[in-house]
């Protein structure tokens, strides 16, 4: 009896759905190549949007993020989504998905390195040190209070932890990353919720390095770290 037929390997694979963002993305790029849309234009409003493609509010607004982190479109708050860039959508496209595919190890980065910073601020701040977290989460809260995303006192909170860990060669390791941290803080921060849960989860980090407790500080930064890393991005269709 003859062996059985085995397909070669490879041959036949799963076959990957596009994310739902994926399709958005797209969509938005073809209408701003329909309606010959430039640099300085500006895209329909998110509730149009939505209701021309029967999608939710939530769902529009996670494919713009996309877009802006491509440099699309500058999304501002009360202001809506204006066109800095109209690159050939294949080229958007394909840097999305390799976006995606280093944004996990951006986060097993993170995770390897602002927990050990996080404990090593507990052990080592100065009062200039808390004095600069503080400032960062005053920024933070103040933006959010606006309406913002509090992107830049997020930055700024976590420049001021890494400092306060005085590891040269961990703040120089951070520096390595710190544009693919720059995006993945803008998809995160996008995400419904997210900037008050953040500066929350700040504010836990930054008593337990006041108190000098470098073990709870550790601890709430590797949560920290956990709970914004999901995002749209990495979640399956």
């Amino acid at each position: 009896m003859s062996a059985p037929h085995r397909p070669r390997g490879g041959a036949l694979r799963p076959f990957v759905r596009p994310r739902l963002y994926e399709q958005l993305v797209e969509r938005l790029l073809d209408h701003i190549q329909a309606e010959g849309l430039k640099a300085g234009d500006r895209l329909p409003a998110e509730r149009e949007l939505a209701a021309q493609l029967a999608v939710s509010r939530a769902s529009i607004s996670q494919a713009l993020v996309a877009l802006e982190v491509q440099g699309v479109v500058d999304v501002r708050h009360g202001d809506g989504a204006v066109i800095r860039d109209v690159p050939p959508e294949r080229q958007v496209l394909a840097a999305l998905r390799a976006r995606r595919d280093r944004l996990r190890d951006v986060i097993e980065a993170r995770e390897a390195l602002e927990v050990k910073l996080a404990g090593l601020a507990a052990e080592r701040r100065t009062e200039d040190d808390l004095a600069a977290i503080d400032a960062a989460l005053d920024e933070m809260a103040r933006d959010i209070a606006g309406g913002g995303r509090g992107a830049a006192g997020d930055e700024r909170f976590h420049a001021a932890v890494t400092a306060a860990g005085h590891s040269g060669l961990l703040a120089r390791l951070m520096a390595e990353i710190a544009e693919l941290i720059r995006e993945s803080r803008v998809e995160s921060l996008s995400q419904p919720g997210r900037p008050r849960e953040s500066l929350d989860a700040h504010r836990e980090v930054a008593a337990a390095i006041r108190d000098g407790d470098a073990v709870a500080a550790a601890a709430a930064m590797g949560e920290h770290i956990a709970a914004v890393s999901d995002v749209a991005l990495l979640r399956d269709a």
